[in-house]
């Protein structure tokens, strides 16, 4: 397939679900078709706030999202979630299927949930995560939450995927404390300590707070606001929703511009990467084997490679 049906675009504009459904698969899959379809929702993209959700599996994002989805309806808010998933050894699809937490909200024609493979990117987004946001964010939502697969600490690529980063943590195993080791903390806007109703949650607060003020900041330093959450009941959830909100206010334009902009250049070099490896997979013969056979060192093999591609 080279090129989509001859309205599809023009469905996809017109608001059509089906039409987007159909977009989103022909961008998972990095099919030409999918490019007029791209540029018709880049010219359209902008206005939507581009939610990143994104923490250690078990800390309840999936729930939070949930709760999110329906704070959000009943301020009158369309929503898209996209879910990245682990995904199958075998098939490379998505195996968690998040969308069965979010099935509530199936009816709901505000609401537009797809979950997405991660294929194995170690960052926790895969190459073609931020066409699909392209899409959904032109096709007039008001917010896209992206919801990441929880690989733990290495999950850091959302921060360029998203106008605002919301990290989850739970109150046990000093989460706050190993999250600001990490770095994570960093790419952090809005910080949501989840299943507060355990015990740890006034504790791991006050770490996270104390580790906030240990970082390098002057007095135009954004610190993310600490809420504690229940997801399971919504407590604390609408806190969540302002706090990123406010982010937004003070990134005023010129900060939105910018991180758009860094969003795009992590888009463009993805899909660099992707397609050298794509290539260097198609040329490689028996490079690695004589690498492994001791014939080639790894470097004069890596530049091989890159001659040929």
């Amino acid at each position: 397939m080279s090129t989509p049906a001859p309205d599809l675009t023009a469905r996809y504009v017109a608001g059509d679900p089906r039409a987007l459904a159909r977009a989103v698969t022909l961008a998972e899959a990095g099919l030409p078709a999918a490019r007029p379809l791209l540029r018709a929702a880049r010219q359209r993209a902008g206005h939507a706030v581009v939610l990143g959700v994104t923490g250690s599996p078990g800390s309840g994002k999936s729930t939070l999202t949930d709760v999110l989805i329906a704070q959000l309806r009943a301020r009158g808010q369309r929503v898209a979630v996209l879910a990245v998933d682990p995904s199958s050894p075998y098939s490379g699809g998505a195996i968690l299927g998040d969308r069965i937490r979010m099935l509530r909200h199936h009816a709901d024609a505000g609401v537009f949930v797809r979950s997405l493979a991660s294929r194995g990117a170690l960052g926790g987004l895969s190459a073609r995560t931020m066409g699909v946001l392209a899409l959904l964010e032109g096709a007039g939502f008001d917010w896209v939450i992206l919801e990441t697969v929880g690989v733990g600490q290495s999950e850091v690529d959302v921060a360029a995927a998203c106008d605002h980063t919301l990290l989850v943590l739970t109150p046990a195993g000093g989460d706050g404390v190993q999250a600001f080791k990490a770095g994570i903390m960093e790419i952090a806007d809005v910080v949501a300590v989840n299943k507060a109703d355990l015990p740890g949650a006034d504790r791991t607060v006050r770490e996270l707070l104390a580790a906030q003020g240990l970082g390098a900041h002057d007095a135009g330093t954004w610190f993310a606001p600490i809420h504690k959450t229940v997801a399971a009941t919504g407590e604390g959830v609408e806190a969540v929703i302002d706090a990123a909100l406010a982010h937004r206010a003070h990134l005023g334009e010129a900060g939105l511009r910018a991180r758009r902009e860094a969003r795009a250049e992590f888009e463009v070099r993805a899909l660099v990467q992707e397609r050298l490896h794509r290539r260097a997979r198609e040329v490689s013969h028996d490079l690695y084997a004589r690498v492994a056979a001791g014939e080639l060192d790894a470097e004069t093999a890596a530049d091989e490679l890159l001659g040929r591609t």
